[in-house]
């Protein structure tokens, strides 16, 4: 027996673990006045077709209900487009936990499953430049930083700047999207095997393969954005004028919030999703492999997010937009790291919160442990018993160490006598009469 493919059991020590990672995620977002909402699994085929770029071919889409056509959600945030603009929202800020579906080939793609949780946090509305935006990339770095995950970096680029640039470099504007879907296997690929997909594949001219190369290759801060802003050819395009504008001012205020020591403006920053219309960030862990070893290697990518101008206003019958700009937490990727952290360190897991054992020395003590353990639920204490009529003293404070349950609460014959009751701490043996 087992599960479907690339999905999951989780035991109650990985279980234990995961609640514990979602609750730090979802303070953060309650910290940040988010809002929680919740949308169903099933989709309308059509909501979901035609959102997702190359992705479209891994939405589970279910049998014909009697005319309706469904899918399962492949993300969090066309559900909740599609929830703005069907209730005329025009500003909210939201924070939404739940699994998600995609027909990946799972057993090819380590750490990829069919079914995973994804944790969003979005604010829609129409508001100042880059205040929201500031926001969401704040609230990658608090929980980065929370979960005490290593070394990391958030890349940081625009979709307008990247057309600007396929612009200026002779690219025609129906290659944008393949052009942008090459540029984003950078973080993978050497720049060799990226020009010759983007010839070879995608049929772009090898001069404009050579001068898309000279701009994706830069990463910097600020100083790189005002560098870019002089540059002859990009300061004529429109659309990367204004990205690069933007850009600057975003750097601004995350300079006040302290964090751009963690940002990396990153012109080969692409994310393959079509629905971007502006920033867009991703946040990388990185490992120190050795101390020979200068530059820090990316473990992989466990945040990322972006600007979505266009989305609500697809599903709106009068075509109204409502910006966006959102993030999303790859919980399941922070999720893998601490659970083979935990392994390696040895360290058990608690697996429950029982904070008392209610015990006896003596036999024909039942209704005692009973009469005190219906009391301590009463009064919201976490307390167990175990489910022998007279178990031996021993086994019970074993089980005590068995389970890091920190306290017993012993009744025997003299116990009751005296109406007290012995309050043992298991780890250091010590014992008060209460």
């Amino acid at each position: 027996l087992r599960p479907g493919q690339g999905t999951r059991d989780h035991p109650p020590a990985q279980a234990a673990l995961r609640e514990r990672l979602l609750s730090a995620v979802v303070s953060c977002f309650k910290r940040h006045g988010a809002a929680a909402i919740d949308t169903p699994v099933l989709e309308l085929r059509e909501t979901l077709m035609g959102k997702y770029g190359e992705d479209t071919k891994l939405i589970y889409e279910l049998q014909d209900q009697g005319g309706e056509l469904l899918a399962l959600r492949y993300d969090l945030t066309v559900p909740f487009a599609r929830y703005l603009a069907m209730n005329k929202v025009t500003n909210m800020k939201r924070y939404h936990v739940a699994k998600v579906y995609r027909r990946d080939n799972p057993a090819t793609t380590r750490g990829r499953y069919r079914e995973f949780y994804q944790c969003d946090f979005d604010i829609a509305g129409q508001f100042d430049p880059m205040i929201p935006d500031a926001e969401c990339l704040k609230i990658v770095h608090e929980i980065l930083s929370d979960l005490q995950l290593g070394d990391f970096v958030i890349k940081v680029n625009d979709r307008r700047i990247l057309n600007g640039v396929f612009a200026v470099c002779g690219v025609p504007e129906s290659k944008f999207i393949p052009a942008c879907s090459t540029v984003d296997k950078l973080d993978k690929a050497p720049w060799e095997e990226v020009r010759s997909e983007m010839v070879g594949e995608k049929g772009l001219s090898p001069e404009a393969a050579d001068r898309i190369g000279e701009y994706v290759q830069l990463h910097g801060g600020l100083e790189l954005i005002e560098r870019l802003l002089q540059d002859p050819q990009l300061s004529q395009n429109k659309l990367a004028k204004e990205g690069l504008g933007d850009m600057k001012l975003l750097f601004e205020y995350l300079t006040l919030f302290g964090i751009t020591g963690k940002i990396s403006f990153d012109l080969s920053l692409a994310r393959g999703l079509d629905y971007y219309t502006g920033v867009i960030f991703e946040a990388v862990l990185l490992q120190q492999e050795n101390e020979h070893v200068e530059e820090a290697v990316s473990v992989g990518s466990v945040a990322g997010g972006g600007r979505y101008d266009g989305l609500v206003g697809m599903f709106d019958p009068k075509g109204r937009k409502v910006p966006c700009v959102g993030v999303s937490i790859g919980i399941e990727r922070i999720f893998s790291i601490l659970e083979q952290r935990l392994e390696a360190s040895g360290e058990k897991l608690r697996t429950t919160e029982t904070q008392v054992l209610v015990a006896t020395p003596q036999k024909h003590l039942l209704p005692a442990r009973l009469k005190l353990i219906s009391e301590l639920w009463d009064a919201g204490i976490k307390a167990e018993m175990l489910y022998k009529k007279d178990p031996k003293l021993l086994k019970q404070l074993q089980y005590c160490e068995d389970t890091g349950i920190p306290l017993a609460a012993i009744v025997g014959e003299q116990e009751l006598a005296d109406g007290v009751v012995k309050l043992r701490d298991v780890a250091t043996r010590e014992e008060v009469r209460m």
